[in-house]
């Protein structure tokens, strides 16, 4: 397939082109439902519109546990149809639409009980395995295996040895969330969807009871379209309940938020070579390998606060740190801690008091003619959410349109990974570069390492680790914006990679640096770059500051102390 870039241009193109047609489906909210209803109805031949108000994944889909899996502790809610879908999707995720982006983790579940609770677990986790093949694809996974405490032990030696009288071991899968995300919405304008970020919807268009189009605000210019589309798509997340008031409606269904935050040690601080899964009084806890890192989550509380920037409040950050101290033999410290997000998730409202017992599935209505929302469920069944959604827009457009050919569209990257993967020996001579830099640059781009690297054969500086986030080249910040859609400082270093949690710093030491790569993609001025890069500073700030907070008011009210991102001048 050929590659298209989220270029500052193709997003003015993209703007252009959406006030000047009428649309088949205009999709609000970048997010991986979002972007993954652009990509399904791109590819069924519908001209299609995509807008995000912030940056790609900038809500939720850059702010998950990052692990593509069935939700093993569903099984217990015995929602066996939940799991054996969302299995089938981590199979084909990993097998055939990004296996560049997905790759298979192993977990350890102690077990602190003889005899009823390996064969109770034992029992679950075969369930599991046994779904995963029954879904009809490749497992993608290796299967369940029992483990002494001994055994257990070798693989995490930093485990406890009264924390445990055995284990299990499993598999699921990781994504980087936010690159996923950004991937779709770059696939779908490979096969002809306009895409802009840092664009608002700040009213429909109506004609009597229908809804027409929208009104777009562009943050970056100031300027206001009108978009014409038969179907609109409301995709917006936690938000879906104030996207669906600009019509006026109530709407059939109403979308709660619940609170989940990580954080993110250095791979030291935990001897291991396993992800842990722990039971909580109220739900699990993950310690997941992420490179050079783990990360620690999540928590699942009600929040009732701003939706844009939730805050993890100390408290936050100690019930984490207790549960997983409770197994460790060398507990963690909050200086430990290199980077802490959190995120909402937006779940199905229902009468439950606790939102971890709130529905993961989702539901798709015309709440009104013309507006199709979707909300609910979970990453990893973002596909059929995606479909699902457009299924129904299809509906309303009463003409003959192609079924969903999604299960069968590999993301932009995946052709060719195998192979290139094989020879990254061969790459790593030809680029001169190490082997290992070469395998991290392809599971993060995949067969599009070219077009990085190409950066680097016309400018060698390029090549060189960016100063204070050696992990990354200076090449990979450019094409952030040159081709990845970034538009701002933080879009760079908090979702294209991830220095702002990967760095005790929060990426201060990369930022200056940073921005003067950026500056001549974006058409910025000097005023401009220190205006990002104060920005940015303030936000780490804040963010910090928040982290010290006891409650959420408290830890919200000091991560409002930085200004939303400023606009170009």
């Amino acid at each position: 397939m050929r590659s298209v870039a989220l270029s500052p241009q193709a997003r003015e193109a993209a703007l252009d082109a959406m006030s000047s047609t009428e649309l088949d489906v205009l999709v609000v909210g970048g997010g991986v439902v979002g972007s993954g209803a652009a990509l399904d109805a791109a590819t069924r031949g519908l001209t299609v519109g995509l807008v995000e108000a912030r940056d790609f994944a900038s809500g939720t889909s850059s702010r998950s546990s990052k692990l593509i899996h069935g939700g093993l502790r569903y099984l217990e809610m015995l929602d066996f149809r939940l799991v054996a879908e969302a299995l089938q999707e981590r199979g084909l995720l990993i097998d055939t639409l990004a296996p560049h982006l997905i790759r298979p983790v192993p977990f350890i579940y102690p077990l602190t009980h003889h005899v009823w609770e390996r064969f109770y677990a034992g029992a679950g986790v075969a369930l599991y395995d046994t779904l995963g093949l029954l879904s009809g694809r490749a497992r993608g996974v290796p299967h369940h295996r029992h483990l002494t405490r001994r055994g257990a032990r070798r693989i995490v030696p930093s485990l406890r040895k009264d924390a445990l009288v055995g284990a299990l071991q499993y598999y699921d899968a990781q994504v980087d969330d936010a690159r996923h995300t950004m991937f779709l919405a770059r696939t779908a304008a490979a096969y002809g969807a306009h895409v802009a970020s840092r664009a608002r919807v700040v009213g429909l268009l109506r004609e009597g009871e229908r809804v027409t189009g929208a009104e777009v605000h562009d943050l970056e210019s100031g300027r206001t379209i009108q978009v014409r589309a038969k179907q609109i798509v409301n995709a917006t997340g936690v938000w879906t309940d104030e996207t669906q008031g600009l019509v006026g409606e109530r709407g059939q269904f109403h979308v709660r938020a619940s609170k989940g935050i990580h954080l993110v040690v250095p791979r030291d601080r935990i001897r291991g070579d396993s992800g842990l899964i722990l039971r909580t009084e109220k739900s699990v806890l993950f310690v997941i390998p992420w490179g050079r890192h783990w990360i620690i989550g999540t928590t699942d509380t009600d929040w009732k606060l701003g939706l844009a920037h939730p805050a993890a409040s100390a408290a936050d950050i100690d019930y984490l740190l207790d549960h997983v101290n409770s197994v460790l033999e060398q507990p963690l410290t909050h200086e430990d801690v290199e980077g802490v997000y959190a995120g909402l998730r937006p779940l199905l409202s229902g009468e439950s008091e606790s939102t971890s017992k709130l529905s993961r599935e989702h539901a798709v209505a015309h709440t009104v003619p013309g507006l199709v929302v979707v909300a609910g469920g979970k990453y990893t069944t973002y596909r059929v959410m995606a479909k699902d959604a457009i299924d129904a827009a299809v509906h309303g457009l009463h003409t003959k349109v192609p079924p969903s050919v999604t299960e069968n569209v590999p993301l932009l990257g995946a052709e060719g990974f195998a192979a290139l993967k094989n020879s990254a020996h061969v790459l790593a001579e030809q680029y001169g570069l190490h082997v290992a830099r070469i395998e991290n640059l392809l599971g993060r781009y995949g067969s599009l390492i070219h077009e990085v690297l190409a950066l680097v054969v016309d400018d060698p500086s390029l090549g060189e680790p960016l100063t204070g986030a050696p992990d990354h080249l200076r090449a990979e910040i450019v094409y952030a914006a040159s081709h990845e859609g970034a538009r701002h400082l933080d879009d760079v270093l908090a979702r294209r990679t991830r220095i702002s949690i990967e760095t005790f710093d929060r990426g201060l030491g990369a930022v200056e640096e940073a921005a003067r790569l950026v500056a001549p993609v974006l058409g910025w001025s000097d005023e401009q770059i220190e205006r990002e890069v104060e920005h940015y500073r303030k936000r780490v700030e804040a963010e910090r500051e928040s982290q010290k907070m006891p409650d959420d008011e408290t830890a919200d009210s000091a991560r409002m102390g930085a200004p939303e991102v400023v606009p170009l001048a």
